[in-house]
């Protein structure tokens, strides 16, 4: 191989040497910027990096400061189970283990909810006027049931006797209310003037969850409201009864008890409005408009007296059967011989022709 230096500069001239520096100088600053680029993009995450592969961000250091720890308790100060706030020690029970005996460890129970507000009904129907306890409410199909809700098992007269009410009814408060003031204010002087006192009330029906007189597909009855209640009669203490409807009762009572009820409930059905009502007496206190009210009552008159079903007894002197028999029939044979003899022409007068009698006449009396 041959060299010369005519091909040295032919080959590496000047400005062949120019452009291998500006080559190597081009490399030295890419290879710097490289460098402050990475780590610079240290504290920078990558936009492209999804996985994480880059590298980790540096911590910034963590400024260090002081806690201010609590004073040392003094030991003159009470310890912490001797310390028992007032209000515990009244709640709590002598049975139940207080919090530092052992067994006292137990949760706290939930406060038990807070009581339905009364009723203004509620609260003036109080143990004096009437044995009512309250009872839940009633939410039965078709809007049957309702609220405020009592059973009224017995009634308190002024003079502290109790009526009870066979069975127990269950009424909403308003319509046990409207009874109990019946029995207590109008029908305890009614059973005074006939000389006795009232114990029992007869409750043929109260709340049932039906239609009206227990049709199918009829419009909810007041007893499926709880708004009604059949009374039948009043027991008295002297072994009495005063029958609503009874027609054997004096008709004055009955009347007296038709007004009463007729005043005070907004519908009263007895005998005479169906033949559903003919042996008791339906109270209710419907809402209707313009305060509408229904009062159908008829108090029939005592029924008559009616004779014995069977005949008297025949007398001994009377004669047998069969001879009172013939001789009955030979009484009606001679009565019918006189009247089939023809009666004989005075004299003077022809006789009258048989063929045209004239038919026999009744005198008056």
């Amino acid at each position: 191989m041959s060299f010369s230096l005519p091909d040295f500069r032919r080959k590496w001239s000047c400005r062949g040497n120019m452009s291998a520096g500006a080559a190597m100088v081009t490399a030295a600053v890419g290879l710097a910027l490289l460098l402050a680029d990475r780590a610079e993009a240290r504290n920078y995450a990558a936009p492209l990096d999804l996985f994480g592969l880059g590298a980790p961000r540096p911590h910034k250091s963590a400024r260090s400061t002081k806690i201010p720890l609590p004073k040392p308790r003094p030991e003159e100060a009470p310890k912490a189970t001797d310390m028992v706030a007032p209000e515990a020690q009244d709640k709590s029970s002598p049975d139940k283990p207080s919090a530092g005996e052992p067994g006292g460890n137990k949760p706290a129970e939930a406060a038990p909810p807070s009581e339905k507000q009364l009723s203004a009904c509620r609260l003036a129907l109080t143990d004096e006027v009437a044995i009512a306890p309250s009872i839940p409410d009633i939410r039965g199909p078709g809007a049957c049931g309702g609220g405020d809700l009592v059973r009224l098992e017995a009634i308190v007269l002024p003079d502290k006797h109790k009526v009870a009410v066979k069975p127990a009814a269950i009424l909403r408060c308003t319509m046990a209310s409207a009874i109990a003031d019946w029995v207590r204010t109008d029908m305890e002087p009614l059973a005074a003037s006939l000389g006795s006192t009232i114990t029992d009330l007869d409750n043929f029906d109260s709340f049932e969850c039906r239609g009206r007189n227990r049709v199918v597909g009829a419009m909810l009855s007041e007893h499926g409201k709880a708004n009604a209640l059949d009374v039948r009669s009043l027991k008295l203490a002297n072994g009495q009864a005063i029958g609503l409807t009874d027609r054997t009762i004096s008709r004055d009572v009955r009347e007296r008890v038709l007004h009463s009820v007729c005043s005070r409930f907004s519908t009263v059905l007895g005998p005479g409005s169906d033949w559903y009502h003919e042996d008791h007496i339906h109270l209710d206190l419907a809402q209707r408009r313009n305060d509408y009210r229904i009062c159908q009552w008829n108090v029939w008159d005592p029924l008559p007296k009616v004779a014995p079903l069977l005949p008297a007894e025949r007398p001994e002197e009377a004669p047998p059967r069969e001879v009172a028999a013939k001789s009955e029939g030979s009484k009606d044979g001679a009565a019918d011989d006189q009247k089939t003899v023809p009666p004989t022409a005075p004299a003077g007068k022809p006789a009258a022709d048989p063929g045209k009698s004239r038919p026999a006449t009744k005198k008056r009396r």
